[in-house]
């Protein structure tokens, strides 16, 4: 019994850990050092090798990784009393341009300080037969170490970057489903938002020259018109006992259409650039601001399901609604909570989306409501309702970002991925029912 328990209540983290390290073992492969680590590691073979006064050309691409590298050991160099007599940032050519002029000035060389991808340069693989002069300087590049890129920490912070607006949306989707109901509205939503956002800044809040609280007071004032729009839902489902799937069914089209048409079928894109700073910026940890605001979410929300009177008529509702409604639960009222709720968190989802695209637009959010379900039961919330967890939602938004993730560094084909989801999801509803019929004996 208490293996049994276990593995219900932990059993997702546990396939995350598995999937994690089976990334892990199919993405090991030869790593170098980028930047300015690169850049510490050439410099310090350059003084063991050469002393404190050697002769340098630094030669480097002019991609952003080999940019900071070029800037970083000039640096080194030259506080170490090194002489750097040119600094190459480009193409081979330049390269070579750069030792002839050295070659016909009569100076000399010791070292060229290079990335591994400028050091395989072919100018550079016969230097004593083609620039004699130079004295047969030496090629150094930074060592390098196996390891896996599933988990470079840029391509983890990808991964939860990435997630963040589903993962967020799922709370809301969460609560739904707890409910016994579905929401297939988020996705649409989660586009209106975006529209209105970007659509509010420009025509009332300066545009490109909005301020913080002008773009602070459209966000806000997309993100409760798509909580009304959940608002309303919640009543057409409530009071004419209508089915949720054909109110969200419904709502998702007007959505939909209301986006198209308050974006004139265009993007929007009149917004300024500090506008993604929810988006794009990284101010605590180094984490972005979005994974921040996902975690403070789900911390909220883990609090209101398991510490508070209406997390506890939530499950009640989904469980039984009519003993939930004998035992005095307002169930209507709980009821429009969890789609307010959805609605709002999907305005909030489409927020973060412009905020990380610099624009609106009404193609955002296509297929996200199937995402945003998918990490909810997989997460091993019921969708006959009563069971679930904040934490399984969020294992099952990683769940899918990371089986995502690594498929496309494994390069596995998008329609291949599909169908691996597919037979996921399919799996965890699988799984759940089969835990309910063991329960039912």
């Amino acid at each position: 019994m208490k293996i049994s328990r276990l593995i219900t209540d932990y059993g997702m983290i546990l396939v995350l850990l598995l999937l994690c390290t089976f990334f892990s073992v199919a993405t090991h492969s030869d790593q170098s050092p980028t930047g300015e680590d690169a850049a510490k590691q050439v410099a310090s073979s350059i003084r063991e090798q050469f002393g404190k006064s050697p002769r340098v050309l630094v030669a480097a691409s002019d991609q952003p990784g080999d940019t900071e590298f070029a800037a970083s050991i000039g640096r080194e160099l030259v506080a170490s009393g090194a002489q750097v007599l040119a600094t190459v940032q480009g193409e081979p050519s330049d390269a070579r341009g750069a030792l002839v002029r050295i070659n016909e000035a009569g100076g000399k060389l010791d070292a060229i300080a290079c990335t591994q991808a400028s050091g395989a340069w072919l100018v550079f693989s016969d230097l004593e037969g083609d620039f004699p002069g130079l004295g047969g300087p030496r090629v150094i590049t930074p060592r390098g170490y196996r390891w896996p890129n599933f988990l470079k920490s840029e391509n983890l912070l990808n991964i939860a970057n990435q997630i963040a607006v589903i993962a967020i949306i799922a709370i809301g989707m969460t609560m739904v489903i707890i409910t016994g109901g579905i929401d297939l509205s988020v996705g649409s939503l989660l586009a209106l938002s975006a529209v209105l956002a970007a659509r509010f800044i420009r025509d009332f809040a300066g545009g490109v020259g909005a301020s913080f609280g002008g773009m602070m007071l459209a966000c806000l004032a997309a993100i409760l018109i798509c909580g009304l729009i959940g608002a309303f839902s919640g009543a057409m489902i409530t009071r004419f006992a209508i089915p949720p799937f054909i109110v969200t069914l419904a709502m998702m089209l007007v959505g939909s259409g209301l986006a198209y048409i308050l974006a004139e079928g265009q993007s929007i894109y009149q917004i300024p650039d500090s506008f993604v700073w929810l988006g794009r910026g990284a101010d605590c940890f180094s984490l972005p601001n979005a994974v921040v605001l996902m975690l403070v979410l789900y911390v909220l929300a883990h609090v209101l399901m398991s510490r508070m009177k209406l997390g506890r008529h939530l499950y009640a509702v989904g469980g039984n609604g009519e003993a939930a409604r004998l035992s005095g639960v307002p169930v209507k009222r709980v009821l429009l909570f969890a789609y307010i709720a959805s609605g709002l968190l999907a305005g909030l989802g489409g927020v973060i989306m412009a905020s990380q695209l610099k624009s609106g637009s009404a193609t955002y959010g296509n297929m996200y409501e199937l995402y945003v379900i998918a990490a909810v039961v997989v997460g091993g919330t019921s969708l006959s309702g009563g069971e679930g967890r904040m934490l399984g939602t969020l294992t099952g938004a990683f769940t899918i970002a990371v089986i995502q993730n690594g498929m496309n560094l494994t390069n596995v084909e998008s329609y291949t991925q599909k169908v691996v989801l597919g037979l996921v999801i399919l799996g965890a509803v699988l799984l759940d029912r089969l835990r309910h019929a063991r329960q039912g004996d």
